[in-house]
């Protein structure tokens, strides 16, 4: 049989496609895979029909679900006036991870970039606008990545929603347990110029 053909060597292609995995790591994965048929193998391919057949994304948020919309948006507790903007759903789940925000989200899908032809309508900015009055928003939370890109995008949409809603940023600078000598330049200025009294 050729690899070309080796349902085995298929699969390692495919998975070293995976982000964090290269071919050397996807060869291991796999052979453990194998290795372990019953317990993870037949659940993982079982799973992924179910997840390939079920996923979704929220008609409202952007979130990936089952659903049409997903459990963060159907949860009305959460409908306190607090919206959490974020660049993809990665980063929805990175703010959930912490347990700290208990709002809404609203994924963009990206950031606006003129290099790679992304404006706002390729994103989910209007929709944005649109959530502000249909859910009695009182506030907006721009949590993008500190990049140009991502500052761009927040101040395009704090331009859009400005005198509609009270608009915030999450804090930057040193993180917690950081050393200045290891910290870029952007960071450090970013810090100073975000410096509180005490």
């Amino acid at each position: 049989m050729s690899r070309r053909n080796d349902p085995i060597e298929a699969l390692i292609e495919l998975m070293a496609r995976l982000p964090g995995l290269g071919p050397r790591s996807a060869r291991r994965a796999v052979l453990h895979l194998i290795a372990k048929r019953a317990q993870l193998l037949q659940p993982l391919a079982e799973l992924m029909t179910e997840v390939a057949a079920s996923a979704r994304e929220c008609l409202n948020c952007g979130n990936v679900g089952t659903g049409d919309i997903c459990n963060i948006c159907a949860d009305e507790r959460r409908a306190n006036g607090l919206l959490c903007v974020v660049e993809d759903v990665g980063d929805l789940w990175a703010m959930e991870r912490s347990g700290t925000f208990r709002g809404r989200y609203h994924v963009l899908g990206g950031t606006l970039s003129a290099l790679d032809q992304v404006g706002p309508e390729e994103l989910r900015i209007p929709q944005l606008v649109t959530r502000i009055e249909a859910e009695a928003v009182t506030e907006v939370i721009l949590a993008l990545n500190a990049t140009v890109d991502g500052q761009t995008t927040a101040h395009y949409i704090a331009d859009q929603l400005a005198g509609r809603v009270a608009l915030s940023s999450l804090a930057q600078g040193v993180p917690i347990g950081g050393e200045l000598d290891y910290l870029d330049d952007g960071t450090i200025t970013a810090a100073l110029n975000a410096r509180r009294r005490i």
